[in-house]
């Protein structure tokens, strides 16, 4: 079986949120998801500065790299959406 075209795929993606505060719920929402995720292909990092959420994505391929992408995006929407419920 032959390699893929790319080796491996490394990404920083910040996403920033209207506040701190915000930043600071949607950090600590998800933060366990980061720490319990699967690393088999993949790892993922994540850390909170000021109204930003920082998302380091270290991957094998690029279908890893497009599961971690999803699974943050997944994991950060649904912390939105049940914060904006809350509120």
């Amino acid at each position: 079986m032959s390699e893929g075209p790319l080796e491996s795929v490394k990404s920083d993606i910040a996403i920033e949120f209207e506040s701190s505060a915000q930043a600071k719920i949607i950090y600590d929402s998800i933060i366990l998801e980061f720490d319990t995720a699967p690393d088999f292909r993949s790892s993922m990092s994540i850390k909170l500065e000021d109204s930003k959420i920082l998302i380091n994505i270290d991957a094998e391929d690029s279908t890893s790299f497009r599961a971690s992408i999803n699974s943050a995006i997944k994991w950060i929407k649904l912390a939105l959406e049940i914060n904006n419920l809350t509120n």
